[in-house]
């Protein structure tokens, strides 16, 4: 896990840049400006990385590149420019002053990733201290003496502070020399080298009694001793900055929490009932997304693209963004053409709306902020995303396998909107969502048992009721409305079991979570309600049992590959 601060003045790089880390389990910390890092990197001293905007307002990030190059201990702080416009000699000057990288904007996940990766691998602040081991080994220190050696350096800063400034204002270059000749002797016993090049600086300045460059740098000192504090802290030390907002308000959220969680023994239940909830539907102004998919999607929808390809990737890998482009291009379409018929690819519903339409589609986007489905210890936007796909990616393979073939762009689609109510249900109600999920798990239930608890209805009831109302597929409603009863849905029963089918063989092989508990020992496909449905559509030769093999083994390379992604986000 890394401490990353980006500089950007632009709120919706800082909400992708938020989700993109949040994925791979580092922590953030967002400033606008130059002078705002400077201070923040001086005064919170766990920074492992910057990205910083080239341009920022009337600043420019290269002169807090120049700012941390000239300084003796934050020379060495990785730092990648990552801005929307380059040109050539900008690009020259940073890497004349030596940042890890230069990219231009939008955001890509594996490169940010990457660049995290050859940050961490040999951290900038260990670089400034001896190795532990080693070092004791060649001195003939055991670790505790280390450590007590170098407690005591920002102590000694912080004593002879007082005695350096006044030799500055008596001139006494002999005394400050002198002074400071003892502070150097215990830094290089202790092997803290930053402090060493910090106080050789000092030193220089006295005897030559530049008595001004003297002053200025005698302010780094507290700094120094704020460094060497946190190169003893515990790695579990996180300051306040890099702390979600779901960490920083843990009292308030368990407030809400526990008022849902309280509603059961109260008799309190439904606490919305399904008619409140359609009301609040029926308010929403658009389909909700969660805030880092949004902020990725307004980043790249703004930035003047010069393809639409990377849209249509987003649009086909987030749930909300799926439904949010069908149902803005199914209205723009019945409008202007009153042509009625249904939009089932959201990669045409990008190429249908166009750039100018797209730019302003991603600023109205309704955000559902992804801390609240942060629920140690299983539960979180990233694993519940995994399934998603996973659901999304299996469907389109079973449907292929039982030679659906002209379903299978449908399954795919229907896998990624399949949970969509408890999207909805998220954002109108992010606490009773938690409460729902707290529930299931603690009195091993079903999710959709506590949610008709809570709500009075089910997260696929929700789903179904917004479809509908908003104009999306006829065949995704049926999906999200019908999925735990495939044999009862009106139209579509094939796609609808297909879909409920690749859920279950996801949460049996541990495919992200769901919310609900996994499937250890599911029922055989043969038993099972959507085989009733499928199974009257194959011929009468399909071999079921290498069916069976083949789905379980297409979901282990699957678990592996996504999974896989997500471990090596989290250890980069």
């Amino acid at each position: 896990m890394a401490c990353i601060l980006l500089v950007d003045d632009n709120e919706v790089a800082q909400r992708a840049m938020k989700g993109i880390l949040a994925r791979g389990k580092h922590r953030l910390a967002t400033v606008a400006t130059g002078q705002e890092a400077w201070n923040f990197i001086r005064q919170h001293v766990r920074v492992d990385l910057v990205f910083t905007e080239l341009k920022l307002g009337k600043e420019s990030g290269l002169a807090l590149v120049e700012r941390l190059k000239r300084d003796n201990v934050l020379k060495l702080l990785p730092i990648v420019v990552y801005t929307e416009h380059g040109d050539r000699e900008a690009v020259r000057k940073a890497l004349e002053l030596r940042v890890q990288n230069f990219l231009i904007k939008p955001y890509h996940d594996d490169v940010i990733y990457s660049e995290i990766a050859k940050a961490v691998v040999n951290p900038w602040r260990a670089r400034h201290f001896e190795e532990e081991k080693s070092f004791c080994k060649l001195m003939g220190f055991d670790p505790a003496q280390l450590h007590r050696m170098l407690e005591d350096l920002p102590v000694a800063l912080e004593v002879a502070r007082p005695a350096l400034e006044r030799a500055a204002g008596a001139h006494a270059s002999g005394s400050a020399s002198d002074r400071l000749s003892e502070l150097l002797t215990a830094a290089e016993a202790a092997g803290a080298w930053g402090l060493v090049d910090m106080l050789n600086e000092l030193k220089q300045k006295a005897e030559a009694e530049d008595w001004g460059s003297y002053s200025d740098k005698l302010d780094g000192l507290e700094f120094a001793g704020r460094f060497i504090t946190r190169h003893l802290a515990p790695p579990t030390d996180i300051p306040e900055p890099f702390l979600s907002i779901r960490e920083q308000n843990v009292e308030h959220e368990e407030n809400e929490r526990q008022r849902w969680l309280t509603a059961p023994a109260q008799g309190r239940c439904p606490v919305v009932d399904f008619a409140g909830l359609k009301r609040e539907l029926d308010a929403l102004p658009g389909c909700p997304v969660i805030d880092s998919a949004a902020a990725a999607f307004e980043m790249a929808a703004t930035g003047h693209p010069s393809s639409l390809n990377p849209l249509m990737d987003l649009v086909v890998k987030d749930p909300g963004l799926a439904a949010q482009l069908l149902i803005s291009a199914q209205q723009m379409k019945r409008h202007e053409t009153l042509d009625t018929t249904p939009l089932e690819d959201p990669r045409l519903a990008v190429g249908r709306l166009g750039e100018v339409r797209l730019a302003q589609l991603a600023r109205s986007l309704v955000h559902v902020p992804e801390h609240h489905l942060h629920l140690p210890p299983h539960f979180s936007w990233t694993e519940y995303w995994v399934f998603q796909m996973g659901v999304a990616r299996m469907a389109q393979f079973t449907a292929h396998y039982l030679e659906f073939y002209s379903m299978e762009p449908q399954a795919y689609m229907a896998g990624l909107l399949h949970d969509l109510g408890r999207v909805l249900l998220l954002h109108l109600h992010p606490f009773g969502f938690q409460t729902a999920l707290i529930f299931a798990r603690e009195r091993h239930v079903p999710l959709s048992k506590a949610e008709q608890l809570f709500f009075g209805c089910t997260a696929h009831e929700v789903a179904g009721y917004y479809a509908e109302k908003n104009g999306l597929p006829e065949p995704y409603a049926n999906v999200m409305r019908w999925l735990d009863q495939p044999g009862e849905a009106p139209a579509h029963r094939n796609l609808v079991a297909v879909v409920s089918l690749a859920r279950e063989l996801c949460r049996h092989n541990h495919i992200g979570v769901s919310g609900d508990a996994p499937l250890d020992q599911p029922v055989p496909i043969e038993q099972t309600p959507e085989w009733a449905v499928l199974s009257a559509s194959l011929f009468p030769s399909f071999d079921l049992r290498k069916f069976e093999l083949q789905v379980h083994t297409d979901c282990r390379e699957l678990r592996l590959e996504l999974h896989g992604r997500l471990k090596a986000y989290a250890v980069a």
